[in-house]
C-alpha cells in the first residue's frame, strides 16, 4: 500500500490535441502530482484491430512519468469495446429491459457474453505482461465504475435460473418463497420460467437484482485472478466504486453489492463528484467516504473528484484545498482528479479538468499546485488516518431495491423517493451535528463494536439479522432504526405478523396502519423542534406497549399517536422514527437522542465541521472545516499545533477560519 498521500489526476495521452507528454509530466511534477491513472478508457487503443496489439504509447506515458517521479495506478480498459469487438459479436451488446443497446455508450455490452470474456481476458492478460514489470506501476484498478448494465439476454437468464435452483432446490419453494401464485405466476417445471423482465412479482424482480449485483462480484474477482498472475507483490488492485447518481454523486449504488465486491481489491477506490460554489456542503464527500471507507473497513482511494468538473462546478477560491482536506478527514490516502486535461471532443467535452481546453497552467492549477505542496508536507502526518465511530449505520441493497418496488410516495404529480433519500436523511443530520459514523453492510451480525446502531429504513431483512439486533440491543447495545424496518423478509416477502417484524419488543411498539400524511407536523413537550416541522412522505400509527413517546403528530385526526419514541430493553436502549419529518426537526430530535443512546454531540454544528482521526505516531488529529462563505472559528478542547508547521494553541483558544477554510491539527 501506498506510504504517502497520493495526489494525481486521470491523464489520458491518446485524447491529447498534439503530442505534449513532457510538457504535462513537468507541469504535473511542478504541482506535486505524485500520481496519475491511465489505460481504463483506451480499449480501441491498444487493440485497434482483433488481435492486433500496441502498447508501446502507453509505456512512453510510463516512462515519462517515471522520470518525473510520478507513480502510476494501470487500469484494465474493459468498460468501453472498441467498434470491432461489437460488430463481430452483435449479440455482445446488452438486451436490457429497456430493449437491446446500441453501440456507442461505453458499458453496453452484456457481462456474460463468452466473446466479451475472451477478448477481455485477452486483452488484460497483454496489457498486463506489457506494463507489470515498469517501475512506475504501483497499482492496478480493475475495469471502471463496474455494474451489470441490466443484461437480461437469454443466457443471463438462464444463469440467473441457476441461481434459483441453487438457492430454492425445488420449483415448490421457488413459488412458496416468492409468491409466484398471485396472478396465476406459478411455475410447474423450471422450463416454464418466463422472461424476468416482464415479471410484477417483487420478490422476483428482486431476486434478479441481486443476481445481477452478483454478476458484478463475480466479473471483478474474475478480473482480479487474471491480473494477480501477471502484477508484481508490491502493486495494489482497487477499482473505482461509485454511487447513485443524481447528477452528483448522491446514495447507494444501486446496482452493486459493492461490500461483496470489495472482496476483489485490496483497498477500495471511489468516484465523488459534488455540488460546488455556495452549494458545497461537503455532505457528499462525508457520506460516500464513508460508505467507501466501511467497504474493507480500512482507508480508502479516491480515484475521481472534481477539479474544474462539470458546468457550473467551477470552485470558489479555497474550496479546491477544503474539498482535499475532506477527502483526507474521512480516511482517503488519494485525492486524484477527473482529469488533468479538458477534452477537445467528446461527450465528456465540458467537464475540465486541472487544465482548461487551452492547456495551459491557469489558476486551477495554481491552486492544485499550492494544494500538492500543502499536501506533501501534510502527508507523514496524516496518511493512513485510523477512524473509530461510536456509531454504524448499515446500509442495505435489497432494501433499496425494496423501496424501487414499493416507493413510499406514489401519487399523480408526486416524485418518488428512494431508499437513498432515507439513508441521506439520516447521514446528512449526523453529519450537520459532526456526529461520525461508520457504514456497515447488512450482512454483519456483530455490533458490538459499536454504542450505536443506526438502521435507516431496513426494509428487506433476514430473520437472523433482526434477531441479531435484537440480542445486541438486550446485551447493551443502542439502537436507532427508521420507519419501515423489519417489514418484509430478504425477498421482499411481507411478515405476516405485527410491525416491525422480530422487533416489537425491543423497540416497545407495534403498528398495521400507516399511511400519507397530509397538513401533519410534529410535536413535543421535550424536544425544542422548529415552529413548524412538516411530516412528510410516510407515517406509521404506532401503539407503544412499553415505549415512551418524545413526539407526537399534530393533525385532528392523527393528533397525539407518537412519531418518535424510545424504550428499555434488557441492558440497552432502543429509539424509533415512526415517520419522515423536516431535516430540521431530525436534527433536534437527534440532538436530544443520541446521548441518550451512548453518542455525545459535539458543541459545534454544521458549517463548521470538526472530524477526528489518529495517525500512525498515535496522535490525534483533527480537520476543523469552514463550509460556508463567512470566517469562523475552532475553539480548541485540547492543545495543538497546525500542521503542517504552524503555530501552537493552548486549550481553550480559537483557531481562525476563513471563507471556505479548513485547519489540520495535531495535538501536543
Amino acid at each position: 500500500m501506498p506510504e504517502k498521500l497520493l495526489f494525481g489526476a486521470a491523464y489520458y495521452a491518446e485524447y491529447m490535441p498534439q503530442d505534449r507528454l513532457e510538457k504535462d509530466m513537468e507541469l504535473l511534477s511542478g504541482a506535486h502530482f505524485n500520481l496519475i491513472r491511465v489505460a481504463e478508457s483506451a480499449w480501441s487503443t491498444w487493440e485497434p484491430r482483433d488481435g492486433q496489439f500496441d502498447f508501446s504509447p502507453l509505456l512512453r506515458v510510463l516512462d515519462a512519468a517515471h522520470e518525473h517521479g510520478i507513480s502510476v495506478i494501470v487500469g484494465t480498459p474493459t468498460y468501453a469495446i472498441p467498434p470491432w469487438l461489437a460488430k463481430k459479436y452483435p449479440d455482445i451488446l446488452s438486451d436490457t429491459h429497456a430493449g437491446p443497446c446500441r453501440y456507442g455508450p461505453r458499458q453496453n455490452f452484456d457481462l456474460t457474453h463468452p466473446g466479451y470474456r475472451f477478448h477481455a481476458e485477452r486483452i488484460i492478460r497483454r496489457l498486463a505482461q506489457a506494463v507489470s514489470g515498469h517501475p512506475a506501476v504501483i497499482g492496478w484498478q480493475l475495469d471502471n465504475e463496474t455494474k451489470p448494465y441490466d443484461t437480461c439476454s437469454d443466457r443471463a437468464q438462464a444463469l440467473f435460473k441457476d441461481w434459483l435452483k441453487a438457492r430454492f432446490g425445488t420449483v415448490e419453494a421457488l413459488n412458496r418463497e416468492m409468491g409466484l401464485a398471485y396472478w396465476s405466476n406459478s411455475i410447474a417445471d423450471w422450463e416454464d420460467m418466463p422472461d424476468v423482465r416482464g415479471t410484477i412479482n417483487g420478490s422476483l424482480g428482486a431476486e434478479y437484482a441481486a443476481f445481477q449485483r452478483h454478476l458484478v462480484t463475480e466479473f471483478l474477482l474474475w478480473q482480479r485472478s487474471i491480473l494477480d498472475e501477471y502484477r508484481r507483490p508490491d502493486q495494489f488492485v482497487t477499482h473505482n466504486f461509485d454511487y447513485e447518481w443524481r447528477g452528483i454523486s448522491f446514495g447507494l449504488q444501486p446496482d452493486a453489492d459493492q461490500f461483496d465486491a470489495a472482496e476483489a481489491v485490496d483497498i477500495a477506490g471511489c468516484d465523488i463528484y459534488h455540488e460546488s460554489q455556495g452549494a458545497l456542503t461537503g455532505a457528499e464527500i462525508a457520506f460516500c467516504g464513508n460508505l467507501a471507507r466501511g467497504l474493507k473497513k480500512a482507508n480508502h482511494l479516491v480515484l475521481e473528484t472534481q477539479a474544474q468538473g462539470n458546468f457550473g462546478w467551477l470552485p470558489w477560491p479555497g474550496q479546491l484545498r477544503l474539498q482535499a482536506l475532506a477527502h483526507i478527514a474521512g480516511g482517503a490516502d488519494c485525492v486524484e482528479y477527473w482529469h488533468w486535461h479538458s477534452i477537445h471532443n467528446g461527450l465528456e467535452s465540458y467537464w475540465k479538468g486541472v487544465l482548461s481546453h487551452d492547456m495551459a497552467p491557469g489558476e486551477t492549477y495554481r491552486q492544485a499546485a499550492a494544494l500538492g505542496a500543502e499536501l506533501q508536507a501534510l502527508s507523514p502526518h496524516v496518511v493512513h488516518l485510523k477512524k473509530k465511530s461510536r456509531a454504524a449505520v448499515m446500509v442495505s441493497t435489497r432494501s433499496q431495491t425494496g423501496f424501487a418496488w414499493f416507493p413510499t410516495c406514489r401519487q399523480d404529480q408526486t416524485p418518488e423517493k428512494g431508499y437513498s433519500d432515507y439513508l441521506r436523511w439520516l447521514c446528512d443530520s449526523l453529519y450537520r451535528l459532526n456526529v461520525e459514523y461508520d457504514v456497515i453492510s447488512d450482512a454483519e451480525r456483530d455490533f458490538s463494536a459499536y454504542e450505536l446502531l443506526i438502521l435507516p429504513c431496513l426494509y428487506a431483512a433476514p430473520e437472523e439479522l433482526l434477531e441479531a439486533v435484537d440480542a445486541y440491543v438486550k446485551n447493551g447495545g443502542h439502537l436507532l432504526a427508521a420507519f419501515r424496518t423489519g417489514f418484509a423478509d430478504e425477498y421482499l416477502k411481507i411478515y405476516h405478523d405485527r410491525q416491525p417484524h422480530r422487533l416489537t419488543g425491543c423497540l416497545g411498539l407495534g403498528y398495521d396502519r400507516f399511511t400519507k400524511p397530509v397538513d401533519v407536523t410534529l410535536a413535543s413537550d421535550e424536544i425544542d423542534l422548529p415552529e413548524r416541522c412538516p411530516v412528510t412522505d410516510w407515517m406509521e400509527l404506532v401503539e407503544p406497549t412499553t415505549a415512551r413517546s418524545l413526539c407526537t403528530y399534530r393533525h385532528p385526526v392523527w393528533g397525539g399517536i407518537p412519531a418518535v419514541t424510545e424504550n428499555d430493553y434488557g441492558a440497552g436502549r432502543a429509539a424509533y422514527l415512526a415517520a419522515c419529518f423536516a431535516p430540521e426537526g431530525l436534527d433536534a430530535v437527534l440532538e436530544h437522542l443520541l446521548p441518550r443512546l451512548g453518542v455525545p454531540v459535539p458543541a459545534e454544528r454544521f458549517p463548521l465541521i470538526v472530524r477526528i482521526g489518529t495517525n500512525a505516531a498515535g496522535h490525534t488529529v483533527t480537520f476543523a472545516l469552514n463550509f460556508s462563505g463567512e470566517s469562523r472559528s475552532y475553539t480548541v478542547p485540547r492543545p495543538v499545533r497546525l500542521l503542517p508547521d504552524g503555530p501552537a494553541f493552548p486549550a481553550g483558544q480559537a483557531v481562525p477560519l476563513g471563507p471556505w477554510d479548513g485547519a489540520v491539527l495535531e495535538d501536543i
